[in-house]
């Protein structure tokens, strides 16, 4: 058993790092970590004491005076090393560095510093440490104007905000999913490198992003068609858009066409691939309560009554949405929302599902927790 622990375990990429390593109960164990350790030495150790591997995170990449942000960075790394030291205790130390710190600004200068003050810790006291050299991250739940453009640009287009390129560059990505898998793969000891400079898995303009992004509106939000979606970039980006929508967006109510036959409804419109199926559901019958990392996922109720309801993973709030089919409807579950469906009338419940891929036995993406 592995004991990890995550400084900026509240922020972005500690989040997803978090929640992730919990779905792995039988080989790490999480040690919870909250900001305010840095103002609490005692806190600090006890800590660090008891992790076997430590995520160094924690970091401000946004502030009006950049000398903040040099500053601030380079003491949360320093009282990191002298915790360390004080306690003489030596683990596995994992830094989040940057592609920035090839460029002459104060953020990439304290991620450089930052790195080489730890692996001279290292070096001092024999101790294991990996520098990780990481492209632009983007994905669910990062913060607008602070994480990425993409986090931006999703969360101004969600919400008729005015969009502006302020430099059309070329920019390097990787998916937050991506980068967990090479954060666990060097928890695990499966990569050893003191500095790995983390490969991207896509490269774009920011104009194509964006121009992508008003496609994803224009057939999502106002056709309710999802679409195209060609390789691992678009479902990523789709995903992430997605998570920046007001949950008040579903139900999306459809057009029931109806004549002296009866009626029909539409309920999927995709220009990708995937898989449909039913479901029929016993009167008080829950199913569900789980969650995907990366399927996109839709639910239609087209007979009898029905409650869904979802819960953000780490987040205790939950969301509730009550269904007919009499009133077909459709609702898509976001990533990382734990769901079920339960039937909440008297007769029998049937639920039209579809799913963006064909269910795989031995990489289902479900994830159980329940709502």
């Amino acid at each position: 058993m592995i004991k990890v622990g995550i400084t900026g375990q509240s922020g972005f990429m500690g989040t997803h790092l978090f929640n992730f390593l919990g779905l792995k109960p039988d080989e790490i164990q999480r040690i919870p970590f909250e900001d305010t350790y840095f103002e609490n030495k005692e806190k600090l150790k006890n800590f660090v004491t008891k992790c076997d591997v430590i995520i160094h995170l924690a970091a401000m990449n946004r502030h009006s005076d950049p000398q903040v942000i040099y500053d601030t960075n380079i003491r949360l790394v320093s009282q990191l090393i002298d915790v360390l030291e004080e306690v003489d205790h030596k683990p596995h130390i994992l830094f989040s560095s940057s592609t920035q710190e090839e460029r002459d600004n104060p953020y990439g200068k304290s991620k450089k510093e930052g790195r080489a003050l730890l692996e001279k810790w290292a070096l001092r006291n024999n101790a294991r440490f990996s520098g990780l050299i990481i492209p632009n991250v983007f994905g669910p739940f990062g913060n607008p104007y602070y994480n990425s453009v993409i986090a931006t640009f999703c969360h101004q287009i969600a919400h008729n905000e005015e969009l502006k390129i302020e430099i059309d560059a070329s920019v390097k990505l990787i998916y937050i999913n991506d980068l967990i898998d090479v954060f666990c793969q060097v928890i695990q000891g499966k990569v050893n490198e003191t500095a790995l400079y983390v490969d991207h898995t896509a490269e774009r303009k920011v104009s194509d992003i964006l121009k992508r992004l008003n496609k994803f509106k224009h057939l999502y939000l106002e056709q309710n068609i999802i679409p195209d979606l060609l390789d691992h970039f678009d479902v990523s980006l789709f995903n992430t858009f997605r998570c920046y929508l007001d949950h008040s967006h579903y139900p999306v109510q459809l057009k029931l066409h109806a004549d002296n036959r009866g009626h029909l409804v539409e309920i999927i419109k995709s220009n990708t691939g995937g898989q449909i199926f039913y479901s029929q559901t016993k009167p008080g019958i829950t199913r569900g309560n789980h969650f995907h990392r990366r399927k996109i996922e839709r639910f239609c109720v087209v007979k009898g009554e029905a409650s869904i309801r979802l819960r953000k993973i780490g987040i205790n709030d939950t969301i509730e949405y009550k269904v007919t089919g009499d009133k077909p409807a459709t609702i898509d579950m976001p990533i990382y929302y734990t769901h079920n469906i339960t039937n909440s009338g008297k007769n029998d419940l049937l639920t039209l599902f579809w799913t963006n891929e064909i269910f795989n036995p031995e990489d289902t993406d479900t994830f159980y927790e329940e709502v």
